[in-house]
């Protein structure tokens, strides 16, 4: 298959399930799951040697994966497939299974049991980001005094005795708080991620539950840390994935490529979900979401939005960049020039000749009894 002009072997290709034994149960199990969603018929499943354990690989077949992810691009899955992702959650669990089973890389598991929690952390992820709506700030942070303390030293921290689930939502979805707090792009989806991790373990692992607790309450895992511990990731640039290949629930972080608005404290870059149907959720605009066309030209504007407070600081001004994004979107010619320029891989963060999209997506680590791999650094 031709993934955007890269050929790739297929035998990685798409979800993997390693284990030691027990082959049987994993392909029972899984083609269960495939029965109730209507998709057993599309998959094929594969043995494939490994010398110190029993490896199956279930992907889609070619000439599906042909018809409903040209070059890779799962944007259109759900027009493909007729479904309703919104109103029906096991619409967005087919979407979510059938983008995994097109991955031109392997999403790699220790059991069924970590695959079927792993969808299940994704519709949750999708269904938190829908709802979150918060007030953009890089310089203040503000959380529900009932729920959270600030700590100089530790930041955020989760007051003793309050459900951790709660106090998630009461942070970020103003449905349930009545409020929007302040939050960086980037601290908002870590606490998208820990809500949607921590509502899967509280009924899968609830030991694993507990520790998520008690790491909250001892200290808050922010930035490069908390991608090391809580996630893990597929592609790289050396082995990129498709431009327009997501998987709802994956998190990425489209790069500002113009060298003068990614100086601007919050403007370097954007931090967001996949919420399928080729969405990607808008924290700052309540019941909004972005294309990825309205996403690349929002950010190609930043340039054109840039002022002087009157403190002298580099602002963006938002009501600029979204009237030049309605221009751009009634002028084809504009729009195409700036697609082409945004629509490609991101460069080395010193260089400014790239695109915004990244090589690679993030998801969140197992969490399943016996097999998680999420290690709490103080717990």
């Amino acid at each position: 298959m031709d993934y955007g002009g890269c050929q790739r072997d297929l035998s990685l290709a798409g979800i993997r399930i390693v284990v030691d034994s027990d082959s049987d149960s994993i392909r029972r199990n899984f083609t269960m799951q495939l029965r109730e969603l209507g998709l057993e018929e599309q998959v094929e499943i594969i043995d494939l040697p490994d010398s110190n354990a029993t490896a199956i690989q279930f992907r889609l077949h070619a000439e599906l994966a042909d018809s409903w992810a040209p070059n890779g691009d799962t944007m259109e899955l759900c027009q493909k497939l007729q479904l309703d992702t919104r109103n029906n959650s096991r619409d967005l669990e087919r979407e979510i299974l059938v983008a995994m089973l097109l991955s031109p890389s392997s999403f790699e598991f220790t059991s069924y049991a970590e695959l079927a929690a792993a969808i299940r952390i994704r519709r949750y992820i999708v269904e938190a980001a829908r709802k979150t709506s918060l007030a953009f700030a890089t310089h203040e942070a503000e959380r529900p005094a009932e729920f959270w303390v600030y700590d100089e030293d530790r930041g955020f921290i989760l007051r003793p005795g309050r459900s951790l689930v709660t106090a998630l939502q009461q942070a970020t979805q103003p449905e349930e708080s009545a409020q929007q707090y302040t939050f960086s792009c980037r601290r908002a989806g870590e606490y998208v991620v820990l809500l949607s991790m921590a509502q899967e373990t509280m009924l899968s692992n609830p030991k694993l539950f507990h520790e998520l607790h008690r790491q909250a309450e001892a200290r808050a895992v922010k930035g490069r840390e908390f991608e090391q511990v809580f996630q893990r990731s597929i592609g790289s640039s050396g082995d990129p994935l498709p431009l327009k290949f997501f998987v709802p629930g994956d998190r990425t972080w489209f790069r500002n490529p113009d060298q003068t608005s990614s100086t601007v404290t919050g403007y370097e870059g954007s931090w967001t979900f996949y919420i399928g149907n080729g969405q990607f959720a808008d924290f700052w605009k309540r019941g909004k979401s972005f294309t990825l066309t309205t996403k690349c030209l929002a950010m190609f504007h930043w340039r054109n939005a840039v002022y002087r407070d009157a403190q002298g600081e580099c602002q963006i001004n938002e009501n600029v960049v979204d009237e030049l994004v309605e221009r751009s979107l009634k002028d084809p010619v504009q729009k195409a020039e700036i697609l082409s320029e945004m629509l490609r891989l991101q460069e080395p963060l010193d260089t400014f000749s790239g695109g915004c999209i990244e090589p690679h997506r993030d998801f969140p680590r197992q969490v399943c009894v016996g097999t998680a791999d999420l290690h709490l650094p103080d717990v």
